[in-house]
């Protein structure tokens, strides 16, 4: 299995509450498809250098994940899909 750095961008106005109901969610989507999620940083609420969507902050969190790429590629899948999600970025790593 490969090791990758995920970090996404919510929109400013959802809550705390519901970031955290979608890092649970993409966690078991990375885990019912044979990965593991290392560590999950919440950065908070930051400003963001451009307007993205019409969004001038976002809240940040990083996933360290190791796990095969289809998991990935799923789970970014399902964040394209979703309409508080931002922008999201993943980068294949050599170790965490």
């Amino acid at each position: 299995m490969a090791l990758y750095e995920h970090v996404y961008l919510a929109r400013q106005d959802v809550s705390a509450q519901q970031v955290e109901a979608m890092t649970e969610q993409m966690k078991s989507v990375i885990e019912a498809n044979g990965g593991k999620m290392g560590k999950v940083e919440y950065w908070g609420v930051k400003s963001l250098a451009y307007r993205i969507k019409k969004n001038r902050k976002a809240h940040y969190t990083l996933f360290n994940i190791d796990s095969p790429s289809a998991a990935v590629q799923e789970m970014e899948r399902q964040m394209s899909i979703s309409e508080d999600v931002i922008r999201f970025m993943t980068v294949k790593v050599e170790a965490l």
